[in-house]
C-alpha cells in the first residue's frame, strides 16, 4: 500500500519541507524525512530563521560565540549562521538532487526583507548568498513586489537558481513569469548553461482564504457566505493554468528547446488557519504534475497520516475557478485590494521577524563572552 506522501509523489507533486533549524539538521531529522515522508526540498523565511535560532539556541551557542569574539556584527551573525544551516541542510538534499537531476533536493534560503524595495540591494545580496552557501542545489529566495521583479531577471541572468516569494495574484504572477523568461535568456545570453538554472514561483493559499473570508463575513449575505474558503484553492488553479499556457509560448519553447527548464508553481502557505477546514485541504486539492508544495510539519504529517490523494484536482476545474471569482465580484469583493493588502502584509511580517531575528541574535552575541567564560 502506498503512503498519501507517496502518492502526491507519484502525482507529481514534489514535496518540500517549509521548516528548517540546525537540531533537524544535526538530529538526523532531515534525512528522516526525505526517507519516510517523502520529503525532496527545504524553503525557508525570516520567520522560520527566527524560531529556529529564538528556540533553538543552544545549537547556534558555540558559533555565536565564535562570531561575538571575532566582533561580528548582528547582520554578520545572521549571515553566518543561516548560510551554514542552508548549506548543511542542501549537502543532506544532495543525493536528492544529483538523482532528480537538478529539479529537487532544492533549500532555499531569502534576502532580507528590509530590501524588498530595493532593486540594487536585492541584487547585490542575492549573489552574495549564493556564493556563500556555494551550492549548485540552493535557491535564493526574492519577493515578487515590483521592485522584486528586475532583481529576479537580474539575479536569473547571473546563472543563480531563484525562488520567487509571496505572489497573490494572478496579475503579479505573468509578471513573475515575464522576469524569469527575460532572465533566462539574458543567462543564455551571457553564456551560462541554462539547463543548470532553476526556479519556482512561490503562489501563496492560505492567507487568500484568510483575507477574503474576512470581508466576505463582513458582507454577511448567504451568497457571500456560500463562497468561504473557496478562493485560495481557485486562485491557486488559475496559477496552474497561467502556467501552462505561459510556457507553451513560442518563446518559452525556444528557451525549453534549448536546455531551460520551466519555473515550476510552488503552493506555499499551505498550512490551513481554519480549524474548521480540512487540514490537508490545499494540499489535496492542489495536485497537478510538476508543481512543488511546501508544507508545514504538521501539515506534512497530516497529509501523510490521512491525505486522499485521487490523482489531478487542478486541470479540470478551471471554469469551476473562474465561476468563483465571477460570483466574489458580484458580491462586492475587490480581489485586486486583497492581493495588494496580502503582499504588503507579508513583506511588513517577514521585516518584524527579520527585526526580532536581529535583536535574539544581537542578545545572543552580548552575552557570549560570559557564556563562553
Amino acid at each position: 500500500m502506498s503512503t498519501p506522501t507517496e502518492k502526491l509523489s507519484a502525482a507529481g507533486v514534489s514535496i518540500w519541507l517549509d521548516d528548517l533549524s540546525r537540531d533537524r539538521i544535526t538530529s538526523g531529522n532531515l534525512t528522516e524525512l526525505i526517507s519516510s515522508r517523502n520529503v525532496v526540498g527545504v524553503t525557508t523565511n525570516p520567520t522560520i530563521f527566527q524560531a529556529a535560532i529564538g528556540s533553538g539556541a543552544a545549537a547556534y551557542a558555540g558559533q555565536i560565540a565564535d562570531l561575538a569574539g571575532a566582533g561580528a556584527s548582528v547582520d554578520d551573525a545572521i549571515f553566518a549562521a543561516t548560510t551554514d544551516d542552508v548549506r548543511d541542510a542542501a549537502d543532506i538534499f544532495r543525493p536528492v538532487y544529483d538523482a532528480s537531476n537538478g529539479v529537487d533536493g532544492r533549500v532555499s534560503i531569502e534576502v532580507s526583507p528590509d530590501l524588498a524595495h530595493d532593486t540594487d540591494a536585492t541584487v547585490a545580496q542575492a549573489i552574495q548568498l549564493w556564493g556563500a552557501v556555494d551550492r549548485p542545489n540552493a535557491l535564493i529566495k526574492i519577493p515578487a513586489t515590483k521592485a522584486g521583479l528586475p532583481a529576479i531577471t537580474a539575479v536569473l541572468a547571473e546563472g543563480i537558481s531563484v525562488n520567487v516569494t509571496l505572489i497573490f495574484s494572478l496579475e503579479r504572477y505573468a509578471e513573475v513569469i515575464e522576469a524569469y523568461l527575460a532572465g533566462i535568456e539574458k543567462a543564455q545570453a551571457n553564456g551560462h548553461d541554462i539547463s543548470g538554472i532553476h526556479s519556482v514561483a512561490s503562489f501563496f493559499v492560505s492567507r487568500v482564504d484568510t483575507e477574503v473570508d474576512k470581508r466576505l463575513e463582513a458582507i454577511g449575505t448567504d451568497e457571500a457566505t456560500a463562497l468561504k474558503s473557496l478562493a485560495g484553492v481557485a486562485n491557486a488553479r488559475l496559477a496552474y493554468e497561467l502556467f501552462e499556457s505561459a510556457f507553451a509560448t513560442d518563446r518559452a519553447k525556444a528557451l525549453t528547446d534549448a536546455g531551460a527548464t520551466v519555473q515550476r508553481p510552488l503552493w506555499a502557505s499551505t498550512g490551513v488557519k481554519d480549524p474548521n477546514l480540512p487540514d490537508t485541504l490545499y494540499v489535496t486539492q492542489l495536485v497537478a504534475p510538476g508543481t512543488v508544495n511546501t508544507m508545514p510539519e504538521k501539515t506534512l504529517e497530516a497529509t501523510f497520516d490521512h491525505g486522499d490523494v485521487t490523482g489531478d484536482t487542478i486541470t479540470g476545474e478551471y471554469a469551476g475557478a473562474h465561476q468563483v471569482f465571477a460570483d466574489l465580484a458580484a458580491v462586492g469583493v475587490d480581489f485586486a485590494d486583497v492581493t495588494q493588502v496580502l503582499e504588503d502584509e507579508g513583506v511588513s511580517k517577514f521585516i518584524a521577524s527579520w527585526h526580532d531575528l536581529q535583536q535574539t541574535v544581537r542578545t545572543a552575541l552580548e552575552s557570549a563572552p560570559e557564556v563562553a567564560r
